[in-house]
C-alpha cells in the first residue's frame, strides 16, 4: 500500500514538472483567492445582524406626579438625530456633534424576568444617585458653602424627570430600565418601586448585595426612572445597546439587574473616564473584577467555572487587537462612557449576547477612544441565567465570528 502511494506522488510531481510555473502560480493564486471568497460567504452568512426595532420600543412609560403610570411616550433618541445629519453630508467619515445633554448621568439597567433581583438594586442605585448627583447633592452643597437650613435648600428636582432647574451639567440623572420581552412582573415591580420611593413620606429600603442593614429609602424626582418595553427579547447586548441609544445624560454607565457590582464605586469610573478623556471628550471607563482572581469568591467558584475562565481569556487575548487584549477583565457588566464616545460605538453594535462588551471595547479601540480600567467591588448574586458551559461555548463562537467579521469587513464602520 506504501508502495502505491509512494508511486501516485511521483507520478504527481512528474506531472506537476511539465506545468509551467506561470499557470502553476495562477492555478494556486485562483485557489487562494476561491478559499478567501469562500471563507468569506461563509461569514457573510453567520455573521448576525440586528433587527432594527418596532416602533412601540421607541417609547417608554414612567410615572407621572400623582404616582400612575403614564401613556407610552416618545423615547428622544440622539442617534436618530445623528444619523439624519450623516446622511446629509457628502464626507462620511467627517466628525458629527452628538445632541447635547440634559443631565449629568445616564444608567441602563438591562432586565430579563429580574423581578426577584431588582429592587436591591435599583434601591442602592437610587441611594447612590441622589447623593451624588440629585437634590440630596444640592442640598448638602449649599449647607456646605453657606450653612443654611434644609427649609432654604434649592430642591433642584422641582422640573422632574430627573433635570436640574438651573442648567448644571453636574446634576441630574436618569434610570432607563430595558425590559427585555421579560414575561413576569419585572416592569410591575419597578413601577411599585419608583411609586413608593416618589410619593411615599418614608419610602421603604430595599435590601441589596451590598446594603444588607435597613434603612430609610431616599425620595426620587418624577419620572426619573424610565421603563422601555422590548417586544421581543434581544438578549443583554441588545437591551443594553437599545437604552444607550435613548440616554439624555453627559455620561452614560450600564449595570447589570442584580446588583453584583458595587453601585456606589460608579464615582470611581466618573473620575478615571474624566481623566482619560481626550480632546473630543471621549473616553470609556471599565469596573474591572481581575483585583479579585486570587480572592475567597472565586477560589470557592468550581474547578470547571474557573476553567472556562482562564479558557475565555486566553481566547481574548488571541483573537482580539492589542488594546482590547490588554484589558483585563471585559465582561464585567458596569461601564462607563462619555456621550462624545457614543457615536463612534453604539451606531456600530452587532453583538446582542454575552459578548457584546468586547465589541464596545474593539470598536473603542478603533476609533482612538481611550479605555481606563478601575477596580470595583463585586459580589456573586444568586438567580444568574448564565448557563456556564453553553454560553461559553457560545462566547466563544461569536468572539470568533465578531473578530473575523471585522477583519474581513462583513462589518463596516460606513
Amino acid at each position: 500500500m506504501s508502495e502505491y502511494i509512494t508511486q501516485v506522488c511521483m507520478e504527481c510531481v512528474q506531472v506537476l514538472s511539465t506545468v509551467p510555473p506561470s499557470v502553476l502560480l495562477l492555478s494556486l493564486a485562483a485557489g487562494a483567492v476561491g478559499v478567501v471568497a469562500l471563507a468569506y460567504i461563509l461569514l457573510f452568512a453567520v455573521a448576525f445582524r440586528p433587527r432594527p426595532p418596532f416602533p412601540e420600543e421607541k417609547t417608554y412609560r414612567t410615572l407621572a406626579e400623582d404616582g400612575t403610570p403614564t401613556q407610552p411616550q416618545r423615547l428622544p433618541c440622539w442617534q436618530d438625530s445623528w444619523e439624519h445629519q450623516r446622511q446629509n453630508i457628502s464626507d462620511k467619515h467627517a466628525v458629527l456633534d452628538i445632541e447635547k445633554p440634559e443631565l449629568f448621568m445616564s444608567v441602563v439597567v438591562p432586565a430579563y424576568n429580574e423581578e426577584e433581583r431588582l429592587v436591591g438594586m435599583l434601591e442602592e442605585t437610587v441611594e447612590y444617585l441622589e447623593h451624588a448627583y440629585g437634590t440630596l447633592a444640592g442640598q448638602a452643597n449649599e449647607q456646605a458653602k453657606v450653612g443654611k437650613s434644609k427649609n432654604d435648600s434649592v430642591r433642584q428636582r422641582k422640573i422632574g424627570n430627573g433635570q436640574v432647574s438651573d442648567n448644571d451639567l453636574s446634576k441630574g440623572w436618569e434610570i432607563l430600565l430595558v425590559s427585555d420581552g421579560s414575561t413576569d412582573r419585572t416592569e410591575e415591580v419597578a413601577f411599585e418601586f419608583a411609586r413608593d420611593h416618589q410619593l411615599s413620606l418614608h419610602p421603604r429600603a430595599h435590601t441589596g448585595p451590598w446594603s444588607p442593614d435597613e434603612h430609610e429609602g431616599v425620595h426620587i424626582p418624577p419620572g426619573s426612572i424610565r421603563i422601555v418595553t422590548l417586544t421581543q427579547n434581544r438578549g443583554k447586548g441588545g437591551a443594553v445597546t437599545h437604552g444607550m441609544r435613548h440616554v439624555r445624560g453627559k455620561y452614560v454607565v450600564f449595570a447589570d439587574a442584580d446588583g453584583a457590582s458595587k453601585f456606589s464605586d460608579l464615582g470611581k469610573l466618573v473620575s478615571a473616564c474624566q481623566e482619560a478623556e481626550d480632546s473630543e471628550g471621549r473616553a470609556v471607563a471599565v469596573g474591572s473584577r481581575a483585583h479579585m482572581v486570587g480572592s475567597e469568591a472565586v477560589v470557592k467558584r468550581s474547578k470547571l467555572r474557573n476553567f472556562l475562565m482562564h479558557s475565555f481569556h486566553l481566547i481574548l487575548w488571541l483573537l482580539t487587537p492589542p488594546a482590547t487584549a490588554k484589558v483585563k477583565d471585559t465582561q464585567c457588566g458596569f461601564k462607563l462612557f462619555s456621550r462624545a464616545s457614543l457615536p463612534y460605538i453604539v451606531p456600530y453594535m452587532h453583538s446582542e449576547g454575552w459578548i457584546f462588551d468586547v465589541e464596545m471595547l474593539m470598536l473603542a479601540e478603533f476609533a482612538g477612544i481611550p479605555v481606563a480600567e478601575v477596580a470595583v467591588g463585586w459580589r456573586e448574586v444568586k438567580g444568574s441565567k448564565l448557563n456556564v458551559i453553553w454560553d461559553s461555548i457560545g462566547m466563544a463562537w461569536g468572539l470568533f465570528v465578531l473578530r473575523a467579521a471585522w477583519g474581513m469587513r462583513v462589518y463596516r464602520r460606513t
